[in-house]
């Protein structure tokens, strides 16, 4: 595929990865949005008993169809970047890549720390446990910084504009204007 493809030009393979990577990242994205501006403040506002158990069973929901969620966003941008070559192919990598460290964030950062979420909710948290909750935090920050910025390539990559072709010389012009 070249460079200078525009969108109908480009093949359907290419348009349905570029469709799925937009659409799992975007869904990717948007969870750990609406989870850091509603409901990490939320989690704050809350008796930490209250926050410990919706916490809880939260992650039970989370787990599957956010692991499912970086997993299609992964793997459809990674996809992309190898039907692609040029700026779409470091876009659509630098996408997958990011995805992918979403996904090693919350496994290596936070499903820890939801595992003794988990305990605390049955028995008590303890002392430092702020320290702890501050830290999940950081990792839901930074993983939905990755999965925003994912998200950001995808955009740009389907907003670009093509490069204008070269010009033909002046004696190939003239030749198809005589054929029309």
């Amino acid at each position: 595929m070249t460079e200078s493809a525009s969108a109908a030009d480009r093949p359907v393979p290419v348009r349905l990865a570029e469709g799925a990577a937009l659409l799992s990242t975007g869904l990717l994205a948007g969870a750990f949005g609406y989870g850091a501006v509603n409901l990490a403040p939320t989690f704050h506002a809350v008796p930490l008993d209250m926050r410990l158990s919706f916490h809880a069973e939260l992650m039970k929901m989370n787990g599957i169809t956010m692991q499912t969620t970086m997993a299609a966003s992964a793997l459809s941008s990674l996809a992309l970047a190898a039907m692609t070559r040029g700026t779409a192919r470091r876009l659509a990598g630098g996408a997958g890549l990011l995805a992918v460290s979403s996904f090693l964030i919350t496994r290596f950062g936070n499903v820890p720390i939801n595992g003794r979420i988990k305990r605390w909710a049955v028995t008590s948290a303890p002392a430092d446990h702020a320290e702890i909750l501050r830290r999940w935090d950081l990792f839901n920050d930074l993983r939905t910084l990755a999965a925003l910025c994912a998200f950001a390539l995808l955009i740009a990559l389907a907003l670009r504009r093509p490069r204008p072709a070269a010009p033909l010389p002046l004696r190939d012009t003239l030749a198809a204007r005589a054929r029309t």
